[in-house]
């Protein structure tokens, strides 16, 4: 038993040698056959071991009757105790996910401190086939069949997953060392506990002796799917982390197989969401839909998410952050000045040259206005930064007839979420400038201009994150 677990734990290369490992222990028999095996395993793996307890504060005089045994079973190893006291019921919500929430913080806090490097679970492979009929019944995808990982990014390491539960008993009782028993494991109001105690008993007498190895393979070879798609996805992708939004063609989602596809897009939520929680089959299926459809415009709402397609991009941004919740704003602006536009980083700046004047050193000139046209240089103008309302328009330099800035946006195929801080610049309440469109046709520079008021952004790239996926 103990070669097993040592190799599982080689294949995986869970411990290196001078590590130390937090072993986790409730008492029950897989934790503490968990503790005995890396015991006698520690020389030979050269690694220094602890004990960690939470007391859940769940099951009062037993619960705390399990942290007193635990206590003495580190003890009678010489090795040090990490115990964590918490009253799990006054959480609230579901008491097997605050429960679990509160483990994981304190195995964190532990790994964070320095006190481990990694910490071990008694996770077997009964617990492994329990999860994956859980989830499969839960309509989960390939990722939610890898099932328990044997190494997680947070330092878990779970050296028995090859390894069945009625062994260990077996083994435990064989050396008649004593564990404890969870009258909580028997309580069927618990999903686990009847799938544990009822089905999956009823589904290996009915139809395969060896179900809790053929679960426990399914889950091996979803987890060797994700580790390629994994790979094959980072040659894809651009490595992007916590941003609040992603632009990306929809070509991305339309051109390669669906599998692709499916993929891209839950990396996708997963970099802007910040996880996958909450997230189903049919919020994937819906934005590609939305990719797919003709009209080529659209939006939906997923959990946290809001996603937009216009024209041939798409949009996934975290609710509440999108450039066009920003809402209407209008600012003074003098002549030099500079105006940030808000949530995008970019700012306006305006300064006068003479007409041969150099360019503005840093950003991109986007306007050039006759000074003259503002009142011949007397008093400064009235000028004001506003973003884009919904019926402005005015005519621009080679047209004879005012248009909608709305048309504008359509024939250069400007994104709905780029409209809603679209910066422009009246002057009077007239529009004498709107960015990318250029200069009204009245305020234009001519031949007889001796003063220009330049108008650049700086910036603005930065503002539209556009990513591929």
């Amino acid at each position: 038993m103990q070669n097993r677990v040592a190799e599982f734990i080689a294949r995986h290369r869970m411990l290196e040698p001078g590590q130390r490992a937090g072993v986790a222990v409730s008492g029950g028999a897989d934790s503490v056959f968990l503790l005995h095996a890396l015991r006698e395993l520690a020389p030979r793996l050269d690694v220094q071991l602890s004990v960690i307890h939470i007391e859940h504060g769940i099951r009062a005089a037993a619960s705390l009757a399990d942290a007193g045994f635990v206590a003495q079973l580190a003890a009678s190893f010489a090795l040090p105790f990490h115990l964590r006291r918490a009253d799990v019921p006054a959480i609230g919500g579901n008491l097997e996910q605050a429960a679990r929430t509160v483990r994981h913080a304190f195995y964190s806090e532990l790994i964070a401190s320095g006190a481990v490097d990694r910490v071990a679970t008694g996770h077997t492979r009964s617990d492994q086939a329990e999860t994956v009929l859980y989830r499969i019944l839960r309509g989960s995808g390939l990722t939610g069949l890898s099932g328990i990982l044997p190494v997680t990014r947070e330092g878990l390491i779970r050296p028995l997953l090859e390894i069945d539960r009625g062994e260990m008993e077996a083994w435990l009782r064989e050396r008649k060392i004593p564990w404890r028993e969870d009258a909580s494991n028997q309580d069927r109001a618990f999903d686990r506990n009847r799938l544990r105690h009822d089905v999956l008993p009823l589904l290996r007498n009915e139809f395969n002796l060896q179900l809790d190895t053929a679960l426990s393979n399914l889950a091996t070879l979803a987890r060797d799917e994700e580790t390629y798609w994994e790979a094959e996805l980072a040659n894809r992708q651009s490595p992007i982390a916590n941003c609040s939004s992603m632009v990306f063609p929809v070509s991305d989602l339309t051109t390669p197989p669906r599998a692709v596809a499916r993929r891209l897009v839950r990396r996708a939520i997963e970099i802007v969401k910040g996880d996958l929680r909450t997230i189903d089959f049919h919020h994937i299926e819906r934005v590609l839909e939305l990719a797919q459809s003709a009209s080529g415009h659209g939006r939906l709402q997923i959990p946290r998410l809001d996603v937009c397609r216009s024209f041939d991009q798409i949009r996934l941004a975290l609710e509440g952050t999108a450039p066009d919740a920003i809402g209407a704003f209008s600012f003074p602006i003098a002549v030099p000045g500079a105006v940030e536009l808000p949530g995008s980083g970019a700012r306006i700046a305006l300064q006068v040259l003479e007409k041969t004047g150099a360019a503005l050193p840093c950003g991109t000139v986007v306007g050039e206005l006759d000074w003259q046209r503002f009142g011949g240089g007397g008093d400064a103008p009235s000028l004001e930064l506003r973003n884009w309302r919904p019926g402005d328009q005015y005519r621009r330099v080679g047209q004879s007839e005012p248009e909608k800035i709305k048309f504008f946006f359509q024939e250069a195929r400007i994104p709905l979420w780029e409209r809603g801080n679209w910066p422009i610049i009246t002057y009077n309440e007239t529009i004498v400038w709107a960015r990318r469109f250029g200069v009204a046709a009245d305020f234009a520079t001519g031949p007889q201009t001796r003063a220009v008021l330049q108008i650049a952004e700086i910036g603005h790239e930065l503002s539209n994150p556009r990513r591929r996926l």
